[in-house]
């Protein structure tokens, strides 16, 4: 199995357009060790050629996809061309769902998420723009593992969505916390992706607390793709960009109480990777003392181009 990070920062990428903060200005100044970061996007293969899978198709996809030579058409397919099989939803976040926009050029692929991320879809009629005709959406159900396909046939992985604690994309707040967070086990799930010599890796960009529900499930993977988007729970208001904290974007923080770092520890899983990581968070400062904490701690930081290969 091979993994590409497309993107590993949080929604609006690093440096995000309106973002002044020191980080932003230093990843425009192109800093040591400060590296600019599009939005949160994995790709996945099976190794053999028999196509990529897409999890989440950011806004920045079709950079993603000038960036990734395996992305791109072969020299001598066809006119219509893209090794591109299928996408995985894992939510319905703007910076999850925008790509799709871009993918509407009357190219066959498979469209995996939940009811109800597909529902979200469905009650948007700009998302008509992908042709019922090519592009076939398939709802997968929780906790059951399914062949991910294509148009072409099977990609050769296996996938399994899982329900994570989270919340409902942005723009389908209703500002009553009981239904924003967890009001339905298909809003945000994680995915746990398998090759057929049972190598296994999980990927949560997005995650509000680590459970003992969660912690039991990764045990024994072979990679661990975590939300990494706050290092500090109240870090956005601290570098005045914003007033809301990690845990109210349904994201857990790195450190703290009930942080991930503490979260995860005694886990046994090969590799942990912090991904979908916020302009405000340190870490991407690779000089800083909270990388040299998370790496101390057994983590590694993703960026873009990342390949993994198992």
């Amino acid at each position: 199995m091979r993994l590409k990070i497309l993107g590993s920062a949080a929604g609006g990428g690093f440096p995000q357009w309106n973002c002044n903060y020191r980080l932003s200005r230093a990843a425009r100044a192109r800093a040591p060790g400060i590296c600019p970061r599009l939005q949160s996007s994995l790709a996945a293969s099976a190794g053999d050629d028999r196509g990529w899978v897409l999890f989440n198709a950011s806004p920045d996809i079709r950079q993603q996809i000038n960036e990734t030579p395996e992305l791109q058409p072969a020299a001598d397919a066809p006119p219509r061309s893209t090794p591109i099989r299928a996408v995985v939803l894992t939510n319905a976040d703007v910076d999850h769902l925008a790509g799709l926009l871009s993918l509407r050029e009357r190219q066959a692929f498979h469209l995996y998420a939940t009811p109800r991320v597909l529902g979200v879809l469905e009650a948007n009629p700009i998302f008509r723009v992908l042709d019922p005709v090519l592009v076939r959406r398939v709802p997968v159900v929780l906790d059951r593992p399914f062949a991910i396909g294509g148009p072409q046939g099977e990609a050769g992985l296996t996938a399994e969505l899982f329900a994570v604690p989270g919340k409902v994309a942005l723009f389908l707040e209703t500002g009553r916390r009981a239904q924003d967070f967890e009001a339905d086990p298909e809003d945000t799930v994680g995915v746990r992706l398998t090759d057929a010599d049972g190598r296994s890796v999980f990927y949560v960009p997005g995650c509000a607390r680590v459970d003992p529900v969660l912690r039991a499930r990764v045990e024994g993977g072979d990679v661990l793709l975590f939300d990494g988007t706050v290092f500090r729970d109240d870090e956005m208001a601290e570098a005045g960009v914003g007033s809301k904290t990690g845990r109210r974007m349904g994201h857990q923080p790195i450190t703290g109480e009930d942080g991930s770092l503490d979260a995860w520890t005694g886990v046994g899983v090969a590799r942990r990777i912090f991904v979908h990581i916020n302009n405000t968070n340190p870490i991407l400062d690779e000089a800083s003392p909270e990388r040299r904490l998370v790496e101390a701690s057994g983590w590694e930081v993703a960026f873009d181009g990342m390949e993994i290969a198992l």
